[in-house]
Protein backbone atom coordinates (compact mmCIF):
# COMPACT_ATOMS: atom_id res chain seq x y z
CA UNK A 1 0.00 0.00 0.00
CA UNK A 2 1.53 3.76 -1.04
CA UNK A 3 0.10 6.96 -0.78
CA UNK A 4 0.41 9.99 -3.73
CA UNK A 5 -1.03 12.60 -2.45
CA UNK A 6 -4.32 12.26 -0.66
CA UNK A 7 -4.70 8.78 -2.26
CA UNK A 8 -3.23 5.90 -0.87
CA UNK A 9 -2.45 3.34 -3.69
CA UNK A 10 -3.72 0.00 -3.49
CA UNK A 11 -4.80 -2.68 -6.03
CA UNK A 12 -8.05 -1.10 -5.99
CA UNK A 13 -7.29 2.35 -6.69
CA UNK A 14 -4.84 1.31 -9.77
CA UNK A 15 -7.65 -0.84 -11.54
CA UNK A 16 -9.78 2.22 -10.88
CA UNK A 17 -7.19 4.41 -12.39
CA UNK A 18 -6.58 2.15 -15.39
CA UNK A 19 -9.93 1.63 -15.68
CA UNK A 20 -10.97 5.52 -15.69
CA UNK A 21 -8.17 5.75 -18.04
CA UNK A 22 -9.29 3.64 -21.19
CA UNK A 23 -12.52 4.92 -20.55
CA UNK A 24 -11.77 7.96 -20.74
CA UNK A 25 -9.49 7.72 -24.01
CA UNK A 26 -12.08 5.56 -25.89
CA UNK A 27 -14.87 8.34 -25.24
CA UNK A 28 -13.27 11.16 -25.72
CA UNK A 29 -12.23 9.52 -29.42
CA UNK A 30 -16.35 10.49 -30.45
CA UNK A 31 -16.05 14.11 -29.59
CA UNK A 32 -14.66 14.52 -33.43
CA UNK A 33 -18.00 12.55 -34.81
CA UNK A 34 -19.93 15.41 -32.42
CA UNK A 35 -17.99 17.91 -33.49
CA UNK A 36 -18.21 17.04 -37.14
CA UNK A 37 -22.04 16.11 -37.29
CA UNK A 38 -22.58 19.69 -35.35
CA UNK A 39 -21.06 22.22 -38.04
CA UNK A 40 -22.73 20.30 -40.64
CA UNK A 41 -26.18 20.92 -39.09
CA UNK A 42 -25.50 24.19 -39.15
CA UNK A 43 -23.87 25.15 -35.92
CA UNK A 44 -20.75 27.38 -36.58
CA UNK A 45 -17.46 26.12 -34.55
CA UNK A 46 -18.28 28.26 -30.89
CA UNK A 47 -21.24 27.17 -30.63
CA UNK A 48 -20.29 23.48 -31.28
CA UNK A 49 -17.59 23.79 -28.74
CA UNK A 50 -19.92 25.76 -26.41
CA UNK A 51 -22.16 22.92 -25.89
CA UNK A 52 -19.60 20.18 -25.22
CA UNK A 53 -18.18 22.30 -22.54
CA UNK A 54 -21.47 23.65 -20.62
CA UNK A 55 -24.02 20.95 -21.86
CA UNK A 56 -21.25 18.13 -21.47
CA UNK A 57 -24.03 15.06 -21.91
CA UNK A 58 -23.39 13.06 -25.30
CA UNK A 59 -26.55 12.00 -25.39
CA UNK A 60 -28.67 14.80 -25.50
CA UNK A 61 -26.04 16.40 -27.42
CA UNK A 62 -25.76 14.27 -30.20
CA UNK A 63 -29.89 14.16 -30.20
CA UNK A 64 -30.03 18.45 -30.97
CA UNK A 65 -27.85 18.71 -33.29
CA UNK A 66 -29.49 15.08 -34.78
CA UNK A 67 -33.04 17.06 -34.88
CA UNK A 68 -31.83 20.47 -36.01
CA UNK A 69 -30.05 18.49 -38.79
CA UNK A 70 -33.20 16.64 -39.88
CA UNK A 71 -35.89 19.71 -39.10
CA UNK A 72 -33.97 23.24 -39.06
CA UNK A 73 -35.06 25.81 -36.73
CA UNK A 74 -38.44 25.15 -37.14
CA UNK A 75 -37.34 21.48 -35.03
CA UNK A 76 -36.01 23.38 -31.85
CA UNK A 77 -38.32 22.95 -28.98
CA UNK A 78 -38.26 19.38 -29.95
CA UNK A 79 -34.76 19.23 -30.16
CA UNK A 80 -34.61 20.98 -26.52
CA UNK A 81 -37.33 18.74 -25.28
CA UNK A 82 -35.34 15.41 -26.56
CA UNK A 83 -32.07 16.80 -25.25
CA UNK A 84 -33.79 17.44 -21.89
CA UNK A 85 -35.47 14.05 -21.69
CA UNK A 86 -31.91 12.35 -22.44
CA UNK A 87 -30.36 14.20 -19.88
CA UNK A 88 -32.73 13.71 -17.04
CA UNK A 89 -31.15 10.09 -16.52
CA UNK A 90 -27.85 11.88 -14.69
CA UNK A 91 -30.09 13.10 -11.84
CA UNK A 92 -30.91 9.71 -11.21
CA UNK A 93 -27.40 9.52 -11.50
CA UNK A 94 -26.40 12.38 -9.14
CA UNK A 95 -28.75 10.41 -6.42
CA UNK A 96 -26.37 7.96 -6.34
CA UNK A 97 -23.40 9.52 -6.66
CA UNK A 98 -23.85 11.50 -3.56
CA UNK A 99 -22.11 9.87 -0.86
CA UNK A 100 -19.46 9.07 -3.42
CA UNK A 101 -18.71 12.94 -4.29
CA UNK A 102 -18.60 14.01 -0.14
CA UNK A 103 -19.51 16.74 1.38
CA UNK A 104 -18.85 21.01 0.06
CA UNK A 105 -20.82 22.37 -1.82
CA UNK A 106 -17.88 23.32 -4.12
CA UNK A 107 -16.73 20.11 -4.87
CA UNK A 108 -20.93 18.71 -5.51
CA UNK A 109 -21.36 21.36 -8.26
CA UNK A 110 -18.28 20.26 -9.96
CA UNK A 111 -19.74 16.88 -9.91
CA UNK A 112 -22.97 17.51 -10.91
CA UNK A 113 -21.31 18.67 -14.19
CA UNK A 114 -19.03 15.72 -14.51
CA UNK A 115 -22.00 13.48 -13.17
CA UNK A 116 -22.33 11.41 -16.65
CA UNK A 117 -22.84 7.90 -17.61
CA UNK A 118 -19.09 6.91 -17.87
CA UNK A 119 -18.08 8.03 -14.83
CA UNK A 120 -21.07 6.42 -13.02
CA UNK A 121 -20.03 3.23 -14.23
CA UNK A 122 -16.37 3.32 -13.56
CA UNK A 123 -17.13 4.56 -10.17
CA UNK A 124 -20.03 2.12 -9.54
CA UNK A 125 -17.81 -1.31 -10.65
CA UNK A 126 -15.55 -0.18 -8.23
CA UNK A 127 -15.42 -2.80 -4.50
CA UNK A 128 -13.87 0.04 -1.87
CA UNK A 129 -15.14 4.02 -1.43
CA UNK A 130 -11.33 4.86 -2.30
CA UNK A 131 -11.39 3.24 -5.53
CA UNK A 132 -15.34 4.53 -6.07
CA UNK A 133 -14.46 7.99 -5.30
CA UNK A 134 -11.28 7.36 -7.80
CA UNK A 135 -13.17 6.47 -10.59
CA UNK A 136 -15.84 8.96 -10.45
CA UNK A 137 -13.59 12.05 -10.56
CA UNK A 138 -10.26 10.96 -13.03
CA UNK A 139 -13.05 9.48 -15.67
CA UNK A 140 -15.09 13.20 -15.21
CA UNK A 141 -11.58 14.55 -15.53
CA UNK A 142 -10.27 12.99 -18.50
CA UNK A 143 -13.44 12.64 -20.36
CA UNK A 144 -14.65 16.01 -20.18
CA UNK A 145 -10.92 17.69 -21.54
CA UNK A 146 -10.57 14.99 -24.04
CA UNK A 147 -14.00 15.24 -25.33
CA UNK A 148 -13.85 19.60 -25.65
CA UNK A 149 -10.58 18.64 -27.43
CA UNK A 150 -11.51 16.30 -29.68
CA UNK A 151 -15.42 18.13 -29.91
CA UNK A 152 -12.84 21.27 -31.37
CA UNK A 153 -10.82 18.90 -33.80
CA UNK A 154 -14.64 17.77 -35.40
CA UNK A 155 -16.15 20.62 -35.60
CA UNK A 156 -13.06 22.11 -37.56
CA UNK A 157 -12.32 19.28 -39.66
CA UNK A 158 -15.86 19.05 -40.10
CA UNK A 159 -15.83 22.18 -42.38
CA UNK A 160 -13.47 20.67 -44.32
CA UNK A 161 -14.71 17.07 -45.12
CA UNK A 162 -18.20 18.05 -46.02
CA UNK A 163 -20.71 15.37 -46.02
CA UNK A 164 -19.92 13.60 -42.60
CA UNK A 165 -21.97 10.60 -43.49
CA UNK A 166 -19.62 9.68 -46.64
CA UNK A 167 -16.95 8.93 -43.59
CA UNK A 168 -19.58 7.20 -40.97
CA UNK A 169 -19.73 9.37 -38.33
CA UNK A 170 -22.79 9.94 -38.41
CA UNK A 171 -23.28 6.19 -37.17
CA UNK A 172 -21.25 6.71 -34.28
CA UNK A 173 -23.54 8.07 -32.32
CA UNK A 174 -25.26 5.25 -32.50
CA UNK A 175 -23.13 2.99 -32.17
CA UNK A 176 -22.11 4.39 -28.93
CA UNK A 177 -24.99 4.21 -27.42
CA UNK A 178 -25.54 0.31 -28.37
CA UNK A 179 -22.20 -0.41 -26.82
CA UNK A 180 -23.78 1.47 -23.59
CA UNK A 181 -26.85 -0.07 -24.10
CA UNK A 182 -25.71 -4.06 -25.02
CA UNK A 183 -23.55 -5.49 -21.65
CA UNK A 184 -27.34 -4.64 -20.21
CA UNK A 185 -29.51 -6.41 -21.83
CA UNK A 186 -29.79 -9.56 -19.33
CA UNK A 187 -32.54 -10.04 -18.38
CA UNK A 188 -35.75 -10.15 -20.97
CA UNK A 189 -37.72 -7.79 -19.42
CA UNK A 190 -34.80 -5.24 -20.60
CA UNK A 191 -34.33 -7.38 -23.92
CA UNK A 192 -38.37 -6.19 -24.32
CA UNK A 193 -38.01 -2.25 -23.47
CA UNK A 194 -35.11 -1.85 -25.94
CA UNK A 195 -36.85 -3.48 -28.73
CA UNK A 196 -40.27 -1.71 -27.99
CA UNK A 197 -38.53 1.29 -27.86
CA UNK A 198 -36.42 0.90 -30.56
CA UNK A 199 -39.58 -0.33 -33.00
CA UNK A 200 -41.44 2.73 -31.96
CA UNK A 201 -38.52 5.09 -33.05
CA UNK A 202 -37.89 3.08 -36.31
CA UNK A 203 -41.66 3.28 -37.46
CA UNK A 204 -42.56 6.65 -35.94
CA UNK A 205 -39.10 8.40 -37.57
CA UNK A 206 -40.05 8.58 -41.26
CA UNK A 207 -44.36 9.96 -40.27
CA UNK A 208 -43.45 12.75 -37.18
CA UNK A 209 -41.38 15.13 -37.08
CA UNK A 210 -37.90 15.18 -36.01
CA UNK A 211 -37.21 14.50 -31.83
CA UNK A 212 -40.61 13.07 -31.19
CA UNK A 213 -40.03 9.74 -32.22
CA UNK A 214 -36.92 9.96 -29.14
CA UNK A 215 -39.76 11.19 -26.71
CA UNK A 216 -42.48 8.71 -27.97
CA UNK A 217 -39.97 5.89 -27.83
CA UNK A 218 -38.72 6.81 -24.62
CA UNK A 219 -42.55 7.03 -23.09
CA UNK A 220 -43.13 3.21 -24.68
CA UNK A 221 -39.76 2.36 -22.53
CA UNK A 222 -40.71 3.57 -19.35
CA UNK A 223 -44.63 1.66 -20.06
CA UNK A 224 -42.71 -1.55 -20.84
CA UNK A 225 -40.56 -1.17 -17.67
CA UNK A 226 -43.03 -0.42 -15.41
CA UNK A 227 -45.17 -3.07 -16.27
CA UNK A 228 -42.28 -5.20 -15.69
CA UNK A 229 -44.75 -8.16 -17.12
CA UNK A 230 -41.25 -10.06 -17.88
CA UNK A 231 -40.41 -10.03 -14.75
CA UNK A 232 -36.44 -10.64 -14.03
CA UNK A 233 -36.28 -13.56 -15.47
CA UNK A 234 -32.56 -13.79 -16.97
CA UNK A 235 -32.73 -14.26 -21.23
CA UNK A 236 -31.53 -17.79 -22.42
CA UNK A 237 -27.64 -18.24 -21.73
CA UNK A 238 -27.24 -15.28 -19.65
CA UNK A 239 -26.81 -14.93 -15.59
CA UNK A 240 -26.61 -11.21 -13.67
CA UNK A 241 -25.97 -11.13 -10.47
CA UNK A 242 -27.53 -7.92 -9.55
CA UNK A 243 -27.81 -4.54 -10.50
CA UNK A 244 -27.14 -1.30 -9.66
CA UNK A 245 -28.98 2.58 -10.28
CA UNK A 246 -27.02 2.06 -13.21
CA UNK A 247 -27.20 -1.52 -14.23
CA UNK A 248 -23.26 -1.99 -14.02
CA UNK A 249 -22.77 -4.84 -11.83
CA UNK A 250 -24.25 -7.53 -14.17
CA UNK A 251 -21.66 -10.59 -14.35
CA UNK A 252 -19.11 -10.12 -17.39
CA UNK A 253 -19.83 -6.65 -17.75
CA UNK A 254 -17.02 -4.18 -17.20
CA UNK A 255 -16.79 -0.46 -16.88
CA UNK A 256 -14.33 -0.45 -19.72
CA UNK A 257 -17.01 -2.79 -21.82
CA UNK A 258 -19.89 -0.83 -20.88
CA UNK A 259 -17.81 2.21 -22.18
CA UNK A 260 -16.80 1.35 -25.56
CA UNK A 261 -17.91 3.17 -28.04
CA UNK A 262 -19.40 5.66 -25.70
CA UNK A 263 -20.24 8.98 -25.52
CA UNK A 264 -20.58 11.36 -22.38
CA UNK A 265 -23.81 10.97 -21.60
Amino acid sequence: MHKNGDVTRTPETSGAARASLAVGIATAAYGVSFGALATAAGLDVWQTCFLSLLMFTGGSQFALVGVIASGGVAAGPSAIASAALLGSRNVIYALRMSPVVGSGWMKRILAAHLTIDESVAVSTAQSTPAAQRLGFWMTGVLVFVGWNITTLVGALIGNLIGDVSAYGLDAAAAAAFLGLLWPRLKHLQAQAVAVAAAVAAALLTPVVAPGLPVIIAATVAVVFGLTNWLGARPATGSTATGSTATGSTATGSTATGRAEGGTPS
